[in-house]
């Protein structure tokens, strides 16, 4: 492959250099209009040749040149090398998510968000997709990522705090009620003492001031009408 390039004053102009055919990729150049080895040695070749006599370049200029171009097609490789890396990185982060559950944005929902376990990763035109419940996800959309247990523990204080709130005020408060009260005290017990933590600590004081109040109603009931709450009187025990 030749080289054209415009000569000036007896030296080589390089910035108007015009390769006089496609070059092909291999280990010694880069793709596209880049300069390769073989290109850089043809223009040098051709600078040594069309220098003007009278004042010729030293030798320190082109040992200066040939440093240049190969501090820059080190920087070019380093750069490839890295970007491999940081594929490769990604993907195995990404394979590191499969049976995890996850929160990806979502504009099809409500809210804008999705959440479920990654069933598994696709890999397919240089894109990276996770598999939710059947659908796919790219792995840019990603919002946070949990451990199951974590995941439990959150749905779960989502849930007392959701039934805590629609209990009837406290001076509303009538025996009706038990049922719902001694369900979220059996929702609390069985917690573990990791998801515990995750209780809001004002809920759990709600709890127990109605689980008060429902005490002091079943107390008042007894002594008005003499019967417990299993509907026997004194009499009867």
């Amino acid at each position: 492959m030749a080289v054209t390039a415009n000569v000036t004053n007896g030296k080589l102009d390089t910035t108007s250099t015009t390769p006089t055919q496609n070059r092909k990729t291999d280990s010694t150049k880069t793709s596209g209009t880049n300069l390769g080895y073989d290109d850089f040695l043809k223009l040098l070749s051709a600078e040594m040749q069309y220098q003007d006599p009278l004042e010729p370049t030293s030798n320190t200029d082109y040992v200066a040149q040939m440093a240049t171009f190969s501090q820059l097609e080190a920087s070019l490789s380093m750069k490839d090398s890295l970007s491999a890396s940081s594929e490769q990185t990604q993907k195995n982060a990404a394979m590191a998510l499969v049976g995890k559950e996850v929160v990806v944005t979502d504009e099809d929902s409500d809210s804008g968000y999705y959440s479920g376990k990654v069933d598994y990763i696709s890999f397919k035109d240089g894109k990276i997709q996770l598999s939710i419940n059947e659908k796919m996800y790219d792995y840019s959309s990603i919002y946070s990522v949990s451990t199951d247990e974590y995941y439990d523990a959150i749905v779960n204080s989502s849930t007392f705090s959701n039934l805590i709130a629609k209990l009837p005020k406290i001076e509303n408060l009538t025996a009706s009620s038990k049922a719902d009260v001694e369900a979220i005290r059996k929702l609390y017990d069985g917690l573990t003492d990791y998801e515990k933590q995750f209780i809001n600590a004002s809920d759990y004081s709600k709890l127990q001031t109605y689980e008060e109040k429902m005490k002091e109603l079943e107390a008042k009931e007894k002594d008005t009408t003499g019967k417990d709450e299993n509907g026997k009187n004194d009499t009867q025990k």
